[in-house]
């Protein structure tokens, strides 16, 4: 959907498009129609628009030149580059609208409700004999991070009647708290008795999610633009909070966990699959936004930047900033496939 965002408006625009493919890599199929070779490449994540005049140092035949893509005003080529990552937002409010036309909910997380933030301490239970409090940040269990709430709830079940080592973060300063789950008695979802652990505290506020629902078909393309609007600005909240260590880096993913959860998701159902796809599509289209060189949203600087001076930037400036972009977006992908691995290997030998 990104890709073809570009496409559609460098067409509209009168850019002479070279290449669409769906997919990186080599060319698995193609075929030429007009003046655009339309191709399946190897590697089935994302794809890509070449556009004549696009790349920098590009030599153009004189009669082309009108069709290049540098040649065009500042304007629309920040639209062509725009389109992209608007077209994603549009693609997850399409699904939304869809879900919600059917008279089902949307489900947007609430970020403030996800993280391991303290909002009750019940009397009677192990946290409050411990001390723990209610505002009360929980940081670490046992040497294991905690970044949400579901971590902490992960570790804690696991471990019913043992001493743990909580780091919790109150008023700005660490502190150290020893507290040994209770032990209680549940039956799982097949119906079998199991012991898990309870220390005893809530999370208040409505839940982790916040459902959107429409009253009727009428209504859902308005809904819908409301549940695109607020799962756009958590992606933009969880992102200021990767960059603040609020929440830790190993929460990024990498294609691997992208095509395991997406497979999830397909098995699920239909539903589940195209929830997923909306979240991914939101997802690209904000981070594409990023004032990052090499990212759609580092372009549109760059161009911004030659409307207000009046002439382009040089092609060496160009190239650094390039350079610069294309090694920040290496190493995160890097990180994001360690942390695919790390988590394949680390669910193997989990019992």
């Amino acid at each position: 959907m990104h890709e073809l965002g570009h496409f559609l408006v460098a067409k509209a625009a009168g850019v002479k498009v070279l290449k669409f493919s769906l997919g990186f890599g080599p060319k698995v199929v193609g075929r030429q129609i007009g003046e655009t070779e339309y191709m399946i490449s190897a590697f089935p994540l994302g794809g890509y628009v070449k556009m004549l005049g696009e790349e920098t140092g590009e030599e153009l035949e004189e009669a082309e030149k009108e069709r290049a893509f540098n040649q065009q005003s500042v304007t629309k080529r920040i639209l062509i580059v725009l389109a992209g990552p608007l077209f994603n937002i549009f693609l997850t409010y399409m699904i939304f609208t869809a879900v919600l036309s059917a008279g089902l909910p949307v489900n947007v997380p609430v970020l403030s409700n996800i993280l391991p933030v303290v909002d009750e301490v019940e009397e009677g239970y192990p946290a409050a004999a411990a001390g723990l409090r209610a505002g009360d940040v929980i940081v670490e269990i046992d040497g294991v991070r905690i970044d949400t709430w579901f971590d902490m709830v992960n570790v804690v079940v696991k471990n019913p009647g043992k001493p743990l080592d909580f780091v919790v973060k109150r008023d700005g300063e660490l502190l150290n708290l020893k507290i040994t789950p209770q032990s209680v008695d549940e039956v799982d979802p097949e119906g079998n008795k199991i012991v898990i652990g309870r220390i005893g505290v809530k999370k208040l506020g409505g839940g982790f999610f916040e459902s959107v629902e429409s009253d009727s078909i009428l209504d859902a393309p308005i809904k819908g633009a409301e549940a695109t609007y607020k799962m756009g600005f958590f992606v933009v909240d969880s992102i200021k909070m990767l960059i603040t260590r609020q929440v830790s880096l190993k929460n990024i993913s990498g294609p691997v966990t992208i095509l395991q959860e997406s497979g999830r998701a397909a098995s699920a159902g239909f539903l589940a699959y195209f929830m997923f796809m909306a979240l991914l599509s939101v997802n690209l289209g904000v981070l594409n936004l990023l004032p990052i060189p090499i990212l759609d949203g580092g372009h549109i600087v760059m161009f911004v930047i030659e409307g207000i001076k009046g002439r382009p930037l040089s092609e060496r400036t160009v190239a650094i900033t390039q350079k610069i972009g294309l090694a920040l977006i290496l190493l995160l992908m890097a990180f994001a496939l360690y942390n695919d691995f790390i988590r394949i290997f680390s669910n193997k030998n989990t019992p």
